[in-house]
């Protein structure tokens, strides 16, 4: 009788190669082969240019940038694999599009994120690896498996690098605030809340600042900049409450609009987000700096195609 071997596929889609090439470096692994190309109305075409049969396949997809089409793009990807017969697809979906519309906030609105979810598990993903979510319980979302990962470890260790003193880690929200305590505790900092109010989309209004804040060098963190909005909001508030100097670090850096003019023009010494969302290398700088999560998503892609406990790099004490 033939014995029956695993064997791990990875591809990327085209929202995020560069981030896909680093993981597979850190794997030791080949990405694999797969012609992804758009016709002139639009319609994305995926087929895999060597066999999945059998195949544990990982898609590294960023649903950002062209969200739609990144979106869709993925979706085609799962359904290409498993009519090719691939054993499990798992997406690696270093930022979950529509995570923000994850309730009704007003009457006759979508649940877009749970649609999201319905798409991928109607399309054929057997599981899915993601990082922070712009709220954990999207996961609840899902009926299949759902790796939930967190950036906070790997700011932690930046900031730690820098030797800050007098540390307070500022949350933007309630929301927000789970999070941030984390961060306090690995960097031995204070915790500050800040109360926002949105009137509209895209827009934010600090209304008061839960914490003592003065004379102290705040990092604030929050889940993504989008055009900035919030974060220029929050650095003023800041600056009003009597905060020595303000670091910013966000997982996802979409930086939509006047994202990047806001940021130049903000008082604050660094802005730090992660690569699960591509940056020009022209808007990185002193002041902009991008952190990678390759290690961190190699490590959860080895341990679920090895059937390994994936709980360990939940906990941000192990991924220090």
């Amino acid at each position: 009788m033939t014995e029956v071997t695993k064997n791990l596929k990875l591809y990327t889609g085209r929202s995020n190669p560069e981030l896909a090439k680093k993981i597979a470096r850190t794997m030791e692994v080949k990405l694999g082969k797969i012609k992804l190309t758009t016709f002139k109305n639009g319609e994305i075409y995926a087929r895999y240019l060597e066999s999945v049969r059998g195949c544990d396949v990982f898609i590294v997809q960023s649903i950002a940038g062209n969200v739609n089409d990144a979106l869709m793009e993925l979706l085609i990807m799962t359904d290409a694999a498993k009519r090719a017969s691939a054993r499990t697809v798992t997406a690696v979906i270093t930022h979950y599009g529509y995570s923000r519309q994850d309730k009704k906030s007003a009457s006759r609105e979508p649940i877009t994120a749970k649609l999201v979810a319905n798409l991928l598990t109607v399309a054929g993903v057997s599981r899915t690896i993601t990082i922070d979510l712009h709220q954990g319980q999207i996961q609840g979302f899902f009926d299949s498996p759902v790796n939930h990962l967190t950036a906070i470890p790997i700011f932690a260790d930046h900031f730690l690098d820098k030797e800050l003193k007098n540390m307070c880690v500022v949350s933007p929200d309630v929301g927000r605030a789970k999070a941030a305590k984390k961060l306090a505790d690995l960097l031995g900092a204070d915790l500050a809340i800040m109360h926002k109010s949105r009137p509209d989309h895209n827009v934010a209004e600090v209304t008061s600042v839960i914490g003592d804040v003065h004379g102290k060098t705040c990092i604030l963190n929050d889940d993504m900049i989008d055009t900035a909005g919030s974060v220029d909001a929050a650095v003023k508030a800041l600056k009003r409450k009597g905060a020595l100097s303000v670091f910013i670090c966000a997982t996802h850096g979409l930086f939509s609009g006047p994202a990047y003019e806001r940021l130049e023009a903000a008082d604050v010494e660094e802005v730090v987000v992660c690569d699960t969302v591509p940056v020009p290398a022209l808007r990185q700088s002193d002041k902009l700096k991008v952190v990678t999560v390759a290690p961190l998503l190699a490590n959860a892609i080895m341990n679920v195609y090895l059937e390994a406990s994936v709980s360990e790099l939940f906990d941000p004490e192990f991924q220090l």
